[in-house]
């Protein structure tokens, strides 16, 4: 890949939320665009307490790396690879230019999910395949039938994961979403009832979302604590509500019942549309968490967004067609919502030059103090 090309894909293909544009007044589609990034730094990753540039040369590294990987999949020196996210992972398609076939190569991004935690996600995608649960991506092993492959760059290394090309789009965010919270709503209802009845293989192992590690003392994405252009009356007002939460949580529990395996970020861009076919990817995220959490994931980011009652109503309406939903579980959907908002602020701020966290900054931060000062008038 050309480093123009490579630079134009980078400015397309950067990973942010299309909604996020509109819902925080940027013009032009916001930073997400090619105009917007021009105009900032290019997004950084941080491994071992060091920054790392999301430019040419940093992807031109990983790009190089993948390109050694093609053969362990039976493609071609010649296999033309395109950069279509930049998030937590690097994610590619890579054509074969003798068939035309097309794959996606996900490169995990270094010390976040262990080789373990990794090959525990793929073992559900594929029990969900096997069980007709979900329509998802089907994994691609190597030629020796095995899943994971990796390579170094920049001393590390990074793990790869082929799937099967899903076509399809996310539905239109700026259409009306509710009829999408409702098929999502069936959709986790399925999930939720997969997961509490799957025997889960030896050694089976994904990160625990509880409170400790969103929003207590040992959380996976940094301390809300440090929220971008967060004052002490800020952190006064969101320590207050982190110890409703803790109150509310403790009392819900972690029953069976309630707690268990999910997706953890099944958002409207994790779905893909054809036709009347209905896509889940990226299950990256998976772990264990309350089953009510997986709405608040489906709302990331769109917290404040008016609409958010009657898309919660759908969510649940749409559950409904495939399981209960008991009051006590339904009244705790605020409850996560705010949970996850405070965690995603903090997301935030540990990944502050991802494309993401740079479309969001204090603007986010701030409407988590609003959402906050209602929550703890509601629920405090």
């Amino acid at each position: 890949m050309k480093p123009l090309e490579l630079r134009q894909q980078l400015h397309r293909n950067v990973g942010h939320p299309t909604f996020l544009p509109a819902i925080l007044g940027f013009p032009d589609g916001g930073p997400g665009r090619a105009n917007g990034l021009r105009s900032r730094p290019a997004p950084r990753e941080t491994i071992g307490g060091r920054s790392t540039l999301y430019d040419e040369h940093f992807l031109a590294g990983i790009e190089s790396g993948l390109r050694g990987e093609l053969r362990h999949w039976g493609l071609p020196e010649a296999t033309r690879l395109r950069l279509l996210t930049i998030s937590e992972n690097a994610t590619f398609t890579a054509e074969n230019p003798e068939d035309g076939s097309v794959i996606v190569l996900r490169v995990q991004r270094p010390g976040y999910h262990t080789s373990a935690e990794i090959l525990a996600e793929l073992a559900w995608v594929e029990a969900l395949r096997a069980d007709s649960i979900v329509e998802t991506p089907r994994l691609i092993p190597r030629r020796d039938g095995t899943l994971l492959g990796a390579f170094h760059a920049d001393g590390q290394t990074r793990h790869v994961v082929a799937f099967a090309f899903m076509p399809g789009r996310e539905p239109d965010p700026t259409g009306d979403l509710t009829p999408w919270f409702q098929r999502l709503g069936a959709v986790n209802a399925r999930l939720h009832a997969h997961s509490r009845s799957w025997a889960r293989p030896e050694g089976f192992t994904r990160k625990t979302w509880d409170f400790e590690t969103t929003v207590g003392d040992r959380p996976h994405w940094g301390a809300w604590r440090d929220g971008l252009g967060l004052t002490n009356e800020g952190r006064g007002l969101l320590a207050r509500t982190v110890e409703v939460l803790a109150r509310h949580l403790a009392a819900y529990g972690k029953g069976p019942e309630r707690f268990g395996l999910v997706h953890a970020d099944l958002r409207l861009a994790n779905l893909l549309v054809e036709g009347e076919s209905l896509g889940v990817i990226d299950f990256d995220d998976c772990g264990l968490s309350w089953f009510m959490y997986d709405f608040a994931a489906a709302v990331s980011f769109m917290e404040a967004v008016p609409d958010l009652p009657r898309w919660q109503d759908a969510w649940v309406e749409g559950y409904r067609t495939v399981a209960a939903i008991a009051p006590e579980d339904e009244a705790m959907l605020p409850v996560f919502v705010m949970l996850r908002r405070i965690l995603l602020t903090a997301w935030i701020a540990s990944h502050s030059e991802t494309p993401t966290a740079m479309g969001c900054g204090i603007p986010y931060t701030n409407g988590t103090l609003e959402l906050a000062r209602a929550y703890l008038a509601r629920h405090g």
